[in-house]
């Protein structure tokens, strides 16, 4: 199966006890990218998490979002800064004193203030409340390859397509050549023989020029690497798998025979189908860029 590197998948899980929701997604990237935001009380399972997703993703930018609340938890205490609010305390007293201001210091006005009480979070994620988070990246991190599969297979009947029609360039530019080099032999004989006149016209040595030109245009071995190239690349859609580095280095070279085909024509036929070529092959990278 081809997969892009584009995806979402999104899960939810609410009960007595947890409300957890999981989102994951993804753009495409040189490598796997991967990067995990979650509270602080599951952090200590953050290698599981990321492990976890290795499963499922072996390239792109990959991004998860982790909301957790252990509804029934009591895993918090009320912290009292007396150091704080003694600092309160004096600077009050003596704007008090400064301004000649008189109202009283009462203690909840105190403790209204930043910092003299807080609220600190005791509890920390055990193995059972690490299984049910579990349950939930597994479900996201399924819907997540899913859409990533789904737009794998897009992008395979895509490029195959594509390829089929880069065949039938390179099928063109095969035929053309003959009539490329007929076309030389015939424009060639002629202004000799107007150079001339009426004088034998040396045929050996129309043959020789001929062939030096033949040798010259010749786009065989382009003809044969492209259509190589066009096989390899549909073999490795249909076996699937993590294809895309293989994909992108092919579709280097088919640009290379490209170029090489374009450089050796001097017809304008030739020169259109090439330019066409070079066209589909770089819409193909472009796509080739988004596959795993």
């Amino acid at each position: 199966m081809i997969r892009s590197m584009t995806g979402f998948g999104r899960s939810e899980f609410t009960d007595e006890e947890y409300r957890i929701i999981v989102e994951i997604k993804s753009v495409n990237h040189r490598y796997l990218d991967l990067g995990v935001k979650l509270p602080r009380i599951i952090s200590k399972y953050e290698p599981e998490i990321r492990k976890t997703i290795r499963e499922y993703a072996e390239r792109g930018k990959v991004d998860m979002y982790i909301t957790y609340e252990k509804l029934k938890s009591t895993g918090v205490t009320v912290r009292y800064d007396r150091d704080v609010a003694a600092e309160y305390i004096k600077y009050l007293t003596a704007m008090a004193d400064e301004f000649g201001l008189s109202e009283e210091l009462r203690p909840t006005k105190i403790a209204r203030f930043p910092d003299v009480f807080t609220l600190e979070e005791t509890y920390q994620a055990d193995e059972k409340d690490y299984q049910a988070l579990d349950r939930v990246i597994r479900d996201a991190a399924s819907q997540f390859a899913a859409s990533r599969e789904k737009e794998g297979e897009n992008l395979k009947k895509d490029i195959i397509g594509k390829m089929d029609e880069l065949a039938a360039l390179v099928d063109a530019v095969e035929k053309r050549v003959p009539v490329i080099i007929s076309a030389y032999q015939e424009k060639l004989t002629e202004k000799v023989k107007a150079l001339l006149e009426n004088a034998a016209v040396d045929e050996n040595r129309i043959v020789q020029e001929v062939t030096i030109y033949a040798d010259r245009v010749a786009v065989d071995e382009e003809i044969v690497r492209l259509r190589s190239h066009i096989e390899a690349v549909k073999d490795i859609l249909t076996k699937g798998g993590a294809a895309g580095r293989k994909l992108d280095f092919i579709i280097q070279e088919m640009n290379r025979e490209a170029n090489t085909t374009l450089s050796k024509s001097d017809d304008r036929e030739v020169t259109d189908i090439g330019i066409e070529m070079k066209t589909l092959i770089e819409k193909v990278r472009e796509q080739v860029q988004n596959i795993e």
